[in-house]
């Protein structure tokens, strides 16, 4: 869907984007990356809005320096920030822009009537734009990213501004768009678990570098590790496995114990028993994509600490929230 081979923008103080190479599948592909990481940067050059430095990227197979009329027909995007004419209706504005896409009248209005109500704004279809909330506002501009039927749909940030309920709404669409529709998409995010929830690759930049690509199960793949969580005594448990030759550390109200062979969980369960406690779950324990950044964080902070005497450095514990936000800082990151 997505190709791009060394590419860079660069500006007269920053770099948006280094030498990035990566391919994009068809499906749901994330690209997750702290705010300034160049995600914006790079959707602008795919549409051909803006002129990369140097290197070159196609989008279904046609190149974006000299065909972005021709990708734009055949895609479909929602910017991050609000750009809404507060005194239109949704219909007459996603009319509008079906009809930009180059849908005759009749097709654009029976588009958006689906579209519309794929998104949930049926019934609120005929109401002034002004007048919506954050919420359904971004729901619009779902729509008219979907009115013309795209091969792919370019998403930038889609949750921003969205409460909890509001997020799990729009990725319940987001998921819906490819497995309904067959649309491939690529959705920017610098919140974690959306991404690790929502898609089915994973691409991680880094002040316009590519850190990592791969598929969300390869990110999240099992380690050796037993997250044991008890109804109490979680100190005596843990003296317990201790005790029984097992290696376990404390991780607030769970105990992470290291899986040395199937007779672990035999042990622990022997250990609980003993002890006359609950046993809450016992499951092997998954990398959260936020490891990848806590990781590259401490990497880069023992580097600096290597090279200089200005002191230990502070790392953001990004682990227990699910939509933890990308720590910024683990390479050049564009402003």
């Amino acid at each position: 869907m997505i190709a791009t081979e060394s590419l860079s923008k660069r500006y007269p103080r920053v770099t948006a984007l280094d030498r990035l190479t990566v391919d994009i599948t068809p499906g749901v592909t994330g690209l997750v990356g702290a705010n300034g990481a160049g995600k914006s940067t790079l959707i602008k050059i795919l549409l051909g809005l803006a002129p990369a430095t140097e290197g070159r990227a196609t989008v279904l197979g046609r190149d974006v320096a000299s065909d972005g009329p021709g990708i734009r027909a055949l895609v479909g995007y929602m910017p991050e920030h609000d750009c809404l004419p507060p005194d239109v209706s949704a219909t007459e504005f996603v009319v509008h822009m079906a009809r930009m896409s180059g849908l005759p009248p009749t097709a654009a209005r029976e588009r958006t009537a689906d579209t519309l109500r794929h998104v949930g704004l049926y019934e609120e279809r005929y109401r002034p734009m002004g007048g919506y909330s954050t919420g359904m506002k971004q729901r619009v501009k779902l729509a008219q990213a979907l009115v013309h039927d795209p091969e792919l749909v370019l998403l930038d940030e889609p949750t921003n501004g969205l409460d909890p309920a509001g997020r799990d709404d729009m990725l319940g669409l987001i998921r819906r768009v490819h497995s309904d529709f067959g649309i491939s998409v690529l959705v920017t995010s610098h919140l974690l678990g959306e991404l690790e929830r929502t898609s089915d690759h994973i691409v991680v930049i880094d002040g316009g570098k590519l850190l990592r690509a791969s598929s969300t199960s390869d990110f999240t793949q099992t380690t050796g590790s037993l997250a044991v969580e008890v109804t109490d005594r979680e100190a005596d448990l843990l003296a317990a496995l201790t005790a029984a030759g097992l290696r376990a550390q404390g991780a607030g109200h769970l105990l992470m114990v290291d899986i040395a062979g199937d007779e672990t969980y035999d042990t622990v369960r022997d250990a609980v028993a003993g002890l006359g406690v609950g046993l809450v779950r016992m499951e092997q324990r998954r990398h959260r994509i936020a490891e990848l950044f806590a990781d590259a964080d401490e990497d880069a902070h023992s580097d600096e600490d290597a090279h200089s005497d200005e002191g230990a450095h502070s790392e953001e514990d990004t682990d227990t929230d699910p939509h933890a936000t990308v720590p910024a800082g683990t390479g050049r990151t564009a402003r």
